[in-house]
């Protein structure tokens, strides 16, 4: 396991041990494509992945009312289902095939596909209605790791969160596939049918595109003074509950890069704290420029 987390090319040892992003912006069928690969030690190489997809790929939409102040607002993919079911292929792929894991985006889907399959223990019918519980563990200690890290739960609570989120955010029902040997293993989130097309900047896959940062994540970086605990950032904001302040502000902040650790290989230490990084320096002057024209 040391070789897969605190190595810097993990891919070296273990072939294929990458995470690659493909955006097909005609879809499937068309003639162009984009690619992106993330490598590194397993942690990094999924912050790294979910962060990307995030800045690129995510957008709001914005629903206005005629009878009523409050707007509707949905995204086209809700990142907590990505997230889970990204972290799920990371987890439980198998580190002796030579296949990465591809996360394939078009403006219809965003599939994720990984090798192989679940295990036999698991039946399909199970994942579909969220009841799916592994008789076995592939890759425990992996597992181990990525909850100190706090990017898995590690108990069989993969599945039931990428269906709660999508419904929470309106979006149809993911799809898990796989084959009857088990080869492979596909999960398929839909795009929610009201979102609107991403603008012209979502297309240059490319380039440096910051993505839509969040009121909570505003209100974070906004916070911030110097190095910060945990707490002293929850007091900073008010809020009293730890879950709700880490899912709403302080994960999307480092996911985003927007917020770094000082001790990124020590998440859990109590000697941890957080501190605006480069880009959140320059979005908070980006925002301060703005509100001064």
């Amino acid at each position: 396991m040391g070789l897969l987390f605190f190595n810097e090319t993990p891919d070296r040892f273990f072939p294929y041990t990458q995470i690659d992003v493909v955006w097909f912006p005609e879809g499937e069928g068309g003639d162009r494509f984009e690619e992106k690969v993330f490598k590194g030690p397993l942690a990094r190489m999924t912050r790294e992945a979910l962060g990307y997809i995030q800045r690129n790929f995510l957008h709001e939409t914005v629903l206005k009312h005629p009878d009523r102040a409050e707007a509707t607002r949905v995204w086209n993919y809700p990142y907590a289902a990505i997230e889970e079911a990204l972290v799920n292929a990371v987890y439980h792929r198998s580190y002796e095939e030579r296949e990465p894991i591809e996360v394939r985006i078009s403006r219809e889907e965003l599939a994720i596909l990984s090798f192989p399959g679940p295990d036999r223990s698991i039946r399909m019918e199970d994942f579909r209605v969220g009841r799916a519980v592994s008789r076995r563990y592939r890759n425990r200690r992996i597992g181990e790791f990525l909850k100190e890290l706090e990017l898995t739960e590690g108990r069989s609570t993969g599945v039931p969160k990428i269906l709660k989120a999508m419904a929470a955010n309106g979006s149809p029902p993911p799809q898990f596939e796989t084959d009857d040997d088990r080869t492979a293993y596909l999960i398929r989130l839909p795009v929610h049918p009201l979102a609107t097309a991403p603008n012209a900047a979502t297309d240059q896959v490319t380039g440096e595109v910051t993505g839509e940062v969040t009121g909570e994540v505003a209100r974070l970086l906004r916070a911030m003074i110097g190095e910060m605990t945990r707490q002293d950032m929850q007091e900073a904001l008010g809020l009293r509950h730890e879950d709700h302040f880490r899912a709403a502000y302080l994960r999307p902040a480092l996911t985003s890069g927007l917020l770094e650790m000082t001790l990124p290989d020590k998440p859990r230490s109590s000697k941890q704290r957080y501190r605006l990084s480069a880009r959140g320096r320059q979005w908070l002057q980006e925002q301060s420029h703005g509100s001064r024209q």
